[in-house]
């Protein structure tokens, strides 16, 4: 929606003359069908009254939205046409509970009174220059203003609009971050990891030829590529290590149930992992879960005290649950910049919420609720 300023005077002049007859002509065949229908709807004969009504009212406010966009330079945009099938009574039908007709009626039934104070000031902004120059453009502008606010698209539905945006597009953000993260995971795996295997692979059939010679000579030169041999071997597992935390395979291939149990199995403590999540839910929900769940089971480890942890990952029509249960002493809290504020922000990167229930003592729950649509 174009915001009004001061359109040209000869065209505003022309505008609030022009226009008077115009509004005249809509108010009176509006006020006249809309009345006449309203008070024959009991003969039936109304309906087809009412229905030429209401398509006078969007015809004419249609031709306002057109005059004032060639007149004063104001782009008013229609209110976004509801959807219906074919037919001219539902159509009928639509547009009366449809509050944009209802908005159109009474910018009409205004449209007229204004009219006749616009036409008056357009005539003497002609006999008197100086009120044209000064007042009339200002007068345009005013109209254009209650124009775009009774004309054009409600704030609601704009907002309704924007927010379908926002949300299609962080769908799309979260799906291209979704499909980097594999890409990375594919790269670092068939590419750098395999490298350094073959690096490390080498350095060991060096290190036993050298040690089948048995030179002193060589002892040095082992003993160098012993340590190479080892930060090679290092580097491997570190690198697989990044990658599976940047996406595990299993996680796409098998699923949580499977990555889970992958997961807790390579932990110090048992931890007792319950996974009911079918249908499949989409892959982003299932990194965030696997994530959440890695962090947590982390963080239990290594600041909780617990012996024993529990996760129960389970899901509905419209949401996956995620509870990790721990025996430690409790005192769990998100704080600004620590690690259960960063999984809250990762929830909420799907419309997820994050909350954590952990009194000095324990036990402690974290739980995550993650929609499968957002």
């Amino acid at each position: 929606m174009t915001v009004p300023g001061r359109p040209k005077v000869v065209r505003t002049i022309g505008f609030l003359i022009a226009g008077f007859p115009m509004r005249l002509v809509a108010f009176v065949l509006v006020l006249v069908t809309t009345l006449l229908g309203i008070a024959t709807t009991m003969l039936w004969i109304g309906i087809p009254i009412l229905i030429v009504a209401t398509s006078l009212v969007r015809g004419f406010a249609d031709l306002e939205r057109r005059w004032v966009a060639t007149m004063l330079g104001v782009d008013v945009p229609s209110p976004r046409p509801l959807k219906h099938n074919a037919g001219l009574l539902q159509t009928w039908q639509l547009r009366l509970v449809d509050q944009a007709t209802w908005r159109e009626l009474k910018f009409l039934l205004l449209a007229f009174p204004l009219g006749i104070v616009e036409f008056v000031a357009g005539i003497v902004s002609v006999a008197v220059p100086p009120f044209g120059i000064f007042v009339a453009p200002r007068i345009g502008a005013l109209h254009a203003a209650l124009t775009s606010s009774m004309l054009g698209p409600a704030r609601t539905a704009l907002l309704e609009a924007r927010t379908r945006q926002l949300t299609d597009s962080r769908a799309r953000g979260v799906d291209a971050v979704e499909a980097e993260r594999k890409r990375i995971e594919r790269d670092l795996h068939d590419g750098a990891q395999q490298r350094l295997v073959s690096v490390a692979m080498s350095l060991g059939r060096v290190q036993l030829k050298l040690d089948s010679e048995n030179a002193p000579a060589t002892t040095a030169l082992r003993e160098l590529i012993g340590a190479a041999h080892a930060d090679a071997k290092l580097a491997v597992a570190e690198l697989r290590d990044l990658a599976r935390g940047i996406y595990p395979p299993v996680l796409q291939d098998r699923g949580l149930d499977a990555a889970l149990s992958s997961l807790t199995a390579r932990l110090p403590i048992p931890v007792d992992v319950r996974v009911s999540v079918e249908p499949r839910p989409p892959a982003p929900v299932e990194t965030t879960t696997y994530f959440i769940v890695s962090e947590t089971l982390t963080n239990i480890t290594k600041h909780s005290g617990a012996d024993r942890a529990s996760v129960r990952v389970t899901r509905d029509d419209e949401t996956v649950v995620v509870e990790i249960l721990d025996n430690g002493h409790g005192g769990a809290a998100v704080r600004p910049g620590g690690g259960l504020a960063g999984l809250a922000d990762r929830a909420a990167t799907i419309d997820g919420v994050l909350t954590v229930v952990s009194p000095a003592g324990g036990p402690t729950v974290v739980r995550a609720d993650l929609p499968v649509r957002w």
